[in-house]
């Protein structure tokens, strides 16, 4: 199943333009999980028709690890670098636990847990000319660790556009790389995110890389996908 979303933007970070953007659905076993992290351009169309406003854009900067944790004025997910995106198409990050979950609601969908997040990100569950069905491999890109963005791979040195990433399990793209992804399993105020990032090393795209972090913490290395029930 796939969803089309047709977004139209008037922002005054980015030129007018019309723009297309599908996100499918892809369904394993009993539940729906997004191909893509969600974009900049679907966080927008979410941001736009309910004004909302994340903690980056209230508090005006966003994170990047240096010495420390330190701030970077006008990071968020609009401008995550502080400049306007290459493309819209690139993951939303700067955005928490919290804020991703009211997108995931917007969309009639939620966080994915953990179990459902490796499943999909590890097990290959549907029909496969490249991965042995029903066979549970080491990473998000099968047996070995190989076409992710991450800091020994592809090695972008930043999030780069989804669209431009290669498939992994399932047809599932970036599931390992890119940016961490918030999942729906929590201890006490912190959230799961698994995946890894692009400031990581492949080693860190396993089942067991899988970190907790502040569920109200946002950062440029941190993004997230939806689930659905149908």
């Amino acid at each position: 199943m796939k969803v089309l979303l047709k977004i139209i933007f008037t922002l005054f970070l980015f030129p007018i333009k019309t723009f297309a953007f599908e996100n499918p659905k892809v369904k394993i076993n009993n539940f729906f999980i997004q191909k893509y992290e969600v974009t900049i351009a679907e966080f927008s169309n979410f941001a736009n028709k309910t004004n909302f406003k994340t903690e980056a854009e209230k508090q005006g900067f966003g994170y990047e690890y240096g010495v420390g944790w330190e701030k970077r004025k006008n990071w968020n997910y609009k401008t995550p670098y502080g400049k306007n995106p290459d493309s819209l198409t690139e993951p939303a990050v700067h955005v928490s636990y919290f804020e991703a979950e009211q997108y995931c609601k917007f969309i009639n969908g939620r966080l994915p847990t953990f179990a459902e997040w490796s499943t999909a990100a590890y097990t290959q569950v549907l029909d496969s000319k490249i991965f042995e069905k029903n066979k549970t491999y080491s990473y998000p890109s099968g047996d070995k660790a190989e076409k992710m963005n991450s800091t020994d791979l592809l090695s972008y040195k930043k999030h780069y556009d989804v669209l431009k990433l290669p498939e992994g399990i399932n047809g599932l793209v970036a599931m390992g790389g890119n940016v961490w992804e918030w999942t729906k399993d929590r201890k006490d105020n912190s959230a799961l995110t698994a995946g890894s990032s692009w400031w990581y090393s492949s080693s860190n795209t396993t089942k067991n890389g899988a970190q907790f972090k502040p569920a109200d913490f946002y950062a440029i290395y941190v993004g997230f996908r939806c689930a659905f029930e149908k």
